[in-house]
């Protein structure tokens, strides 16, 4: 059952990428996904591999697609490709990053006390949140990160942000949800919190809710990615999440 889930969840995240995409192109492998609206993000502008690809030629290929941008970056969904992938890349200057795929396995929790949320209500304490992550760019960037949400909307068939408020009404804590439940996938990205609001259950609220929301769609594999040499991963552990495939980012620029 695991290697089902994880084939489905790969085949979700590289449809996320083409939808949410302003225009794309096919490459031996994959594919490059291109949104000039939101040229300083990386996730908007990428080369995708989701298929058997030349290890040794795919320095050169991801130099073809991107090299208008300051910036490369290259997803490998498969574990076993992204390792053959590896020292090609690596040798032409990338770094490179493993992320954990995590399947949710513990107890459906009740929804908690957060709720669907719009753009609008997050583009203040996104800013904020960038920042302080980001603190020597420009504003033009911060502007990217912030509103390249906008294209997210067309990643899945239901995509949502949830966000747990504090008690003065402003959004806490948020996170996406895409959904697609005739694949019964859903997946949970992009949490964060605001530094002022740190450990005070604002995330916890939003996961459960987003959980809660999933399984009541008809999603069954509810998955998350996790940086797998960062602390959240413990975290999400706790809350009912496990480790069943790795996916890989190359970068640089």
């Amino acid at each position: 059952m695991t290697s089902e889930h994880l084939s489905r969840i790969n085949g979700f995240m590289a449809s996320f990428a083409r939808r949410q995409a302003a225009r794309t192109v096919r490459l031996p492998g994959g594919f490059a996904a291109y949104d000039d609206a939101f040229a300083h993000s990386r996730g908007n502008n990428q080369v995708v591999i989701d298929g058997a690809v030349d290890p040794e030629a795919l320095p050169a290929l991801t130099e073809e697609a991107l090299g208008h941008l300051p910036h490369r970056l290259v997803s490998v969904l498969d574990d076993e490709t992204a390792r053959a992938c590896a020292g090609p890349l690596v040798r032409a200057g990338y770094t490179h990053s493993a992320y954990l795929v995590m399947l949710h396995t513990g107890p459906v929790p009740a929804p908690a006390d957060a709720q669907e949320v719009d753009l609008d209500a997050l583009r203040g304490p996104l800013t904020t949140r960038w920042r302080g992550i980001l603190p020597d760019v420009d504003d033009e960037v911060v502007r990217h990160l912030v509103d390249r949400r906008e294209a997210r909307l067309r990643g899945a068939d239901d995509v949502r942000f949830i966000g747990s408020r504090a008690e003065g009404g402003e959004v806490a804590s948020w996170a996406d949800l895409y959904l697609d439940p005739a694949a019964g996938t859903a997946q949970i990205e992009d949490l964060m919190t605001s530094e002022a609001h740190f450990r005070r259950g604002h995330a916890d609220a939003v996961v459960a809710t987003a959980l809660s929301l999933a399984a009541a769609a008809g999603c069954d594999a509810r998955f998350l990615t996790a940086d797998a040499t960062d602390w959240p991963r413990h975290w999400y552990e706790r809350r009912g999440f496990r480790v069943i495939g790795h996916s890989h980012a190359f970068e640089r620029g």
